[in-house]
């Protein structure tokens, strides 16, 4: 598949920050383009080793994540949620492998052992010349796993700036190696244009956002300050929203596009951002063990209530 030109807003990556302060930042990043580039057994192993060091460690991010899998799967006894607990960790180790190599390191042949399910789905979208939105949740793996989609369809992705200037240029830099162009969160406006240009734009909006575009939906039962962004998007572009799942198999992994979203978008951005959210609650009941539980996902709540994170 091949899609359009990046539209005339892109902008080119600015140079990177030098400044001493930065220098640190580059020093792990050096080292993590070396971690990126062994060999994927080591990798694993490595990972999750470091996933059972951050489990005893990381004292205050296992109570995040122990608290979410207590909201998010109340049917589940103590003993089956600290058997989950202990996998996301594994998980959280192997993820950050993952990411180091979607950005900085090499596929190998582990485009041979992914089980690719909907890429019809994406190449009926495509024929009608429309933009599509790629509906993903932010799972350990999602960064890895779009670059894989990237060798079948070119594509953009956003991302929420990170704080670092030295850590965002570079993770900046290592999308670009796969992604088409990158726009930033905020960014709706050039986004817009890239979809009625026929884009394809990967796009994961499962986080607590301090932006004002954001409203109170369910997420597994429970009041979750959620992007609308979905929802403007496809009402301003004409887009199709398309599901972007993926899990992790025994040798690589399973990548879903189901079928675009009937109906979407609708007249009322809320229905349309609870649906959203339902479809990406679905994928994490898929793989529950492989979401970013670290995420404070409940942190804000309507009327006053206190987070469930406080105490």
């Amino acid at each position: 598949m091949s899609g359009p030109a990046p539209p005339n807003a892109t902008t080119a990556l600015p140079p990177a920050p030098l400044h001493p302060a930065t220098w640190p930042v580059w020093l792990a990043l050096a080292a993590a383009v070396v971690l990126a580039r062994l060999p994927e057994r080591l990798q694993r192993w490595l990972g999750c080793a470091l996933g059972a060091a951050l489990y005893r460690l990381a004292r205050t991010r296992r109570r995040v994540v122990e608290r979410n899998i207590e909201l998010c799967f109340p049917e589940l006894d103590d003993a089956q949620r600290a058997h989950l607990v202990r996998r996301n960790f594994g998980e959280i180790g192997r993820g950050a492998f993952d990411f180091m190599r979607a950005w900085w390191g090499h596929l190998g042949d582990l485009e041979s052992r992914v089980e690719w399910h909907g890429l019809e789905h994406l190449a009926a979208a495509r024929a009608e010349g429309r933009g599509v939105i790629l509906l993903s949740g932010h799972f350990m793996h999602f960064e890895l796993c779009g670059r894989l989609l990237c060798q079948h369809t070119r594509a953009a992705a956003m991302y929420r700036p990170i704080r670092s200037p030295a850590l965002d240029w570079a993770i900046e830099r290592g999308r670009r190696r796969y992604a088409e162009t990158v726009f930033p969160r905020d960014a709706l406006r050039p986004a817009v244009r890239y979809l009625r240009q026929g884009g394809v734009l990967w796009f994961a909006p499962d986080q607590d956002s301090l932006r004002g575009d954001s409203t109170f939906v369910p997420f597994f039962g429970r009041p979750a300050w959620s992007l609308t962004s979905t929802h403007q998007l496809a009402r301003l572009s004409g887009a199709q929203v398309i599901p972007f799942r993926h899990r992790r198999t025994a040798h690589g992994f399973a990548i879903e596009l189901g079928t675009p979203l009937a109906d979407f978008p609708g007249p009322d951005p809320v229905a349309d951002t609870a649906r959203v959210m339902a479809e990406i609650e679905a994928m994490v009941r898929r793989a529950p063990a492989e979401y970013l539980w670290l995420h404070r996902r409940f942190k804000r709540q309507p009327n006053g209530t206190d987070s469930p994170y406080s105490g």
